[in-house]
């Protein structure tokens, strides 16, 4: 990421605002909700919003928009000074105020205040645009997007743009590297029968044909993104990696901003919308766009990552509730059926599991030359997709007895033919009263013997007599 190359972010700035309360009764002169106030708070949205989420990491971000004289436009300046560079264009009018009343973070009514047009671009827009990295337009029909459209198409060729449309703006300049309508943009800018994954497919290849450009990535809510290509009938599915809870408000800008920022870092299109997918899940399970902390604190000094169950605090908050904390061990090299049964008796034995694994340097030294076969972070990922299993913990060394004595669980669980007493394990059970017991385990399943398998598989067949 060069420090003199930024990423640029053209659009519509907007300013949002949330007044949080609570309802519990109704009016007394109509069927309208009484709301209780408990807070508000103001900050940028749309394109604002987007260059602020570019900002992760450290990124140096300069937003081209449309700002005025007015008290909306102030605030905007406010927010976003230390975090983004802002090369303005004159507004002609007020900067638009969006402001949300929720009861108890549900939105009840969503009012909207001001308007204007931005006005004649002048050099310094042009040689923003001729030095970035990358581009992303966040366009919010407001016609920023159009008053520079001349300086994007120029620079389209050269570097990635990311263009995040809307129904009341521009066509997206033939060249832009991913363009990233949501479905309901999708639907009416291309007409199909129905909201099947086939059919939101064939759109996204017909927009992408129409508008003459490298990829078109549909979001679609939960149900993840599909990139498509003009022409091509095969799209990429990038699901969600977990169901984020949240305020989806803002999660498009996200998904925008992460992936021109992918873009930038060197990444295809297809390696930058998963990037995307999993910081905009993130962002919405912190809170989306009305996360205090977005504002509150400095841009985070690396990208987020996706969240994981800390072992350590999952123990604890069982014991805490009465629970029986479970845990099994081993390499896990190759996930095999034997593993999978093993892992799902285990869960049923108490209130979570907790998987123990080697280290790939502990793996080595147990199994010899060529183990693991699959590095630490796949291993970790296999196990932790499984239903079974509530949590993964590392473990460098030849035993886990140092993990488990900090993880303290009140059962141990091994597979195999050998008795309880026979674990290394059992002694250190006994420091806090757990016990270690065996489970019954499929016969003839081990990584070993897999590996053997399909080497044997892959050997070269020799002529005879040779």
């Amino acid at each position: 990421m060069s420090a003199y190359k930024p990423l640029v972010v053209v659009g519509d700035v907007l300013l949002d605002e949330d007044i949080e309360g609570v309802s519990t009764r109704l009016a007394p002169d109509a069927p309208a909700p009484v709301v209780d106030v408990t807070g508000d708070q103001r900050r940028p949205g749309g394109a604002g919003l987007a260059a602020a989420l570019a900002t992760r990491g450290g990124r140096d971000v300069v937003l081209v928009t449309a700002l005025g004289d007015d008290p909306a436009s102030e605030a905007v300046r406010r927010s976003l000074r230390g975090r983004v560079r802002l090369v303005e264009l004159p507004l002609n009018g007020t900067l638009p105020v969006k402001t949300r009343v929720l009861a108890s973070g549900r939105p009840l009514v969503r009012i909207d205040r001001g308007g204007g047009d931005p006005g004649e671009p002048d050099g310094a827009v042009r040689e923003t645009l001729a030095q970035a990295h990358a581009v992303l337009v966040a366009d919010y029909g407001r016609h920023t997007a159009s008053a520079v459209r001349e300086h994007l198409a120029a620079v389209a060729p050269k570097v990635p743009v990311v263009w995040d449309p809307h129904l009341k703006g521009d066509a997206p300049v033939p060249g832009s590297r991913i363009v990233t309508p949501n479905a309901t943009e999708t639907m009416a800018l291309c007409r199909g029968d129905g909201d099947s994954l086939r059919a939101f497919a064939e759109r996204g290849a017909d927009l992408a044909e129409r508008w003459r450009v490298a990829a078109v990535a549909v979001t679609l809510g939960e149900r993840g993104v599909l990139l498509t290509r003009p022409g091509a009938t095969t799209p990429m599915l990038v699901p969600a990696p977990y169901r984020a809870e949240g305020d989806a408000c803002g999660a498009g800008d996200c998904f925008a901003a992460a992936t021109a920022a992918a873009l930038a870092d060197g990444a295809l299109p297809e390696e930058a919308v998963q990037r995307a997918v999993a910081e905009a899940a993130a962002f919405v399970a912190a809170g989306g766009a009305g996360n205090p902390s977005l504002w509150r604190t400095p841009p985070p000094a690396g990208p987020r990552e996706v969240p994981e169950t800390d072992p350590f605090v999952l123990a604890e908050q069982v014991r805490a509730r009465g629970g029986t904390v479970v845990a099994t061990g081993g390499c896990f090299d190759l996930l095999h059926a034997g593993h999978v049964g093993l892992l799902e008796s285990a869960r049923r034995i108490g209130d979570c599991l907790i998987v123990c694994v080697n280290s790939d340097e502990s793996v080595g030294r147990l199994k010899g030359p060529g183990r693991p076969l699959n590095p630490l972070p796949d291993r970790v990922r296999v196990l932790a997709g499984l239903g079974s299993v509530d949590a993964v913990a590392v473990f460098d060394g030849d035993t886990p007895a140092e993990l488990l004595s900090r993880l303290r669980p009140d059962v141990w669980v091994k597979g195999g033919d050998y008795s309880a007493e026979d674990l290394p394990e059992a002694e250190v059970l006994r420091a806090w009263g757990g016990q270690a017991v065996v489970l019954p385990y499929l016969d003839g399943r081990s990584t070993t013997l897999l590996a053997r398998r399909a080497a044997q598989a892959a050997a070269p067949i020799r002529p005879p007599g040779r």
